[in-house]
């Protein structure tokens, strides 16, 4: 499971609460700092979702992959309309939790959009995750899961 989230509460699109160490068990985790607010956001968004589907719906086995969203929306009701609207099937902090900022501080945010990509630890694989998925596609996920030093079961 990754650290980072232990003992918080996520979300599912469903509005469920999930506990982060049985979902992000043995993942590669992607911190996605993003708000509905912001125009190169609502232009990534998609592409996650896409690179985001191929990998945990289309593969078989799924990919051990999962997608963290943390909002910089302006409120629960902007986060809850960006997440549900352009967001793939990926888990989020709830807007209410107060930890985003120390989220944020402790990866060095200082604009959005930004998908930092953590091993289950929370050390940083990479910041670059949005640059890396627009520059590689598919074919980054494999040197994250290398770096990750989890059990694979990938096969790609």
């Amino acid at each position: 499971m990754v650290d980072v989230f232990t003992g918080r509460t996520l979300l599912n699109k469903d509005g469920d609460f999930v506990d982060p160490d049985e979902a992000l068990k043995n993942k590669v985790v992607g911190i996605y700092f993003s708000a509905g607010w912001c125009p190169p956001c609502r232009d990534f968004t998609p592409i996650l979702c896409d690179f985001y589907t191929e990998l945990t719906e289309e593969h078989e086995p799924p990919a051990q992959f999962e997608i963290v969203f943390v909002s910089s929306d302006k409120s629960t009701e902007d986060m809850v309309e960006y997440y549900h609207d352009m967001h793939g099937d990926w888990l989020a902090l709830p807007w209410t939790d107060n930890y985003k900022h120390e989220l944020k501080e402790r990866y060095k945010i200082t604009a959005v959009p930004k998908l930092v990509i953590v091993k289950e630890n929370g050390d940083v694989i990479t910041d670059k995750g949005r640059k890396q998925i627009r520059d590689r596609g598919l074919a980054c996920f494999r040197s994250w899961l290398n770096a990750a030093e989890i059990f694979e079961n990938f096969k790609g």
